[in-house]
């Protein structure tokens, strides 16, 4: 059964678990995939490949960006596969993240998912799965020992009913990038340990300038993602969704307010560029990437971009601070990574799963050899530091190390309707500045609801 995000599933992703996968990589799924891969291109290739009948696979996804190594990598894979199976096309539908999300909204509607779409966790794709719009993909991860590949307890929150319904890209955490060059121009020696460290940084950086904080709110989950780890902080620790669920607190609760206070408190110290709610998050990205901005807190997924970006060798990380004194930095917004469904309609279901199971088989050794492995939801064995990583890299890993749990973010903990109330509500602090009553009032009112 799925952990749905409760206070058991948000700490399955504690240092052990991450560990195992991360920093510990020198476990398996196996960079040396020699045994896998012989294997996968004759099993997995099996039904796609076998016989004249030609095959279209539709593969929507959230690689867009060519210049990022997750994009070299899908490419990458697909036309191998497209090489080895010539009566099989790979279809390729790119999409930036909230983009893909609303296309796939209004797919699942008329019940025309493709072959191969993307979901996140837990309540994200519970609706889908109610729906019977998926495919259970046990049979296939049984192929080539591919369960094994994953995280212990990873799948979890993929799963529901003990099926399998999707295969994460990913298992990270929420961190801040810094500028090192930028910081030493703006006369900061030290990163800040406390929020209100953070925010004399960020008035001390605009003072000079440089724009603190890139963020692509038009995305309208950056901001929540990063409002989120303020109000780990406030409530001293993970579980304050839960504690809403379970009537043991509210939106009305001290804790959320006083992380609403601290958020406007960024916004209004003029942390993020102008017009950050037309910025999406990959152009906002590049607004850090392209050493245009000081930080960027966002998810470690992001570490192989900026490796590879012109800023990638400037580029250092720290952890959230705390937050009027309370929380553990040491607790990390969890972010069981982005996932592959597969549509319970496909025309070619069988072929599917089996190109599925090659991409899901290839993609570690592959991410491992573009330097994108930091983040894999599946055990990567590779020395890191042998392989050419940046520190930066290194840094990261060596922050899976001491990580003591965390929570999930919002949209993968409520329901749909209140999670879109959320993140308007959360996206409109960065228009004007608003009663932090207000905003608490919001979020009880679409609780209310919508239990």
């Amino acid at each position: 059964m799925v952990k749905k995000t409760t206070k058991t599933a948000a700490i399955a992703l504690t240092a052990a678990t991450l560990v195992m996968g991360l920093a510990a990589c020198g476990s398996k799924p196996d960079t040396d995939t020699s045994n896998n891969t012989g294997n996968t291109s004759t099993n997995a290739g099996g039904s796609a490949g076998s016989g004249d009948k030609n095959v279209t696979i539709t593969f929507q996804n959230i690689y867009p960006d060519p210049a990022t190594p997750s994009y070299k990598m899908l490419h990458a894979i697909v036309d191998q596969y497209q090489k080895d199976h010539p009566n099989v096309k790979i279809e390729l539908d790119s999409l930036n993240t909230d983009q893909q999300k609303l296309k796939l909204k209004t797919q699942a509607a008329s019940k025309e998912v493709p072959d191969i779409t993307i979901v996140n966790p837990a309540a994200q794709m519970k609706p889908f799965v109610d729906a019977k719009l998926f495919a259970p993909l046990n049979d296939m991860l049984e192929q080539n020992g591919l369960k094994d590949t994953f995280q212990k307890g990873l799948l979890d929150y993929y799963s529901f009913d003990n099926n399998v319904y999707a295969l994460p890209d990913g298992n990270n955490i929420e961190v801040v990038y810094y500028n090192k060059d930028l910081f030493e121009q703006a006369g900061i020696k030290n990163t800040p340990t406390t929020f209100e460290e953070l925010v004399n940084d960020v008035k001390t950086l605009k003072a000079k300038g440089i724009t603190p904080i890139a963020i692509g709110e038009k995305d309208s989950w950056t901001g929540s993602f990063l409002f989120m780890n303020i109000l780990l902080r406030t409530n001293g620790g993970p579980g304050f969704l839960q504690d809403v669920i379970d009537g043991k607190k509210t939106f009305k609760d001290p804790a959320f307010t006083d992380a609403v206070s601290a958020m406007q408190d960024l916004i209004q110290a003029k942390a993020f560029e102008e017009g950050a709610t037309s910025i999406d998050y990959n152009t906002g990205g590049n607004i850090f990437k392209t050493g245009k901005a000081a930080m960027m807190v966002m998810g470690t997924w992001e570490t192989g971009a900026i490796d590879s970006s012109t800023v990638g060798p400037k580029v250092g990380v720290f952890k959230f601070p705390t937050v009027n004194g309370k929380g553990d930095p040491d607790q990390f917004m969890l972010a069981p990574g982005s996932a592959f469904a597969v549509s319970a309609n496909s025309k070619h279901l069988q072929e599917t799963k089996d190109f599925l199971n090659y991409f899901m088989t290839e993609m570690p050794k592959k991410q491992f050899e573009l330097k994108n492995a930091v983040g894999s939801g599946q055990v990567i064995t590779g020395d890191f530091k042998a392989a050419g990583y940046s520190q930066l890299a290194q840094d990261v890993l060596a922050l899976f190390q001491n990580v003591k749990g965390g929570d999930l973010a919002f949209d993968n903990t409520m329901k749909p309707a209140i999670a879109q109330a959320h993140l308007s509500s959360i996206q409109n602090m960065f228009v004007q500045k608003v009663d932090p009553a207000t905003v608490a009032g919001e979020h009880q009112s679409a609780f209310d609801a919508n239990k």
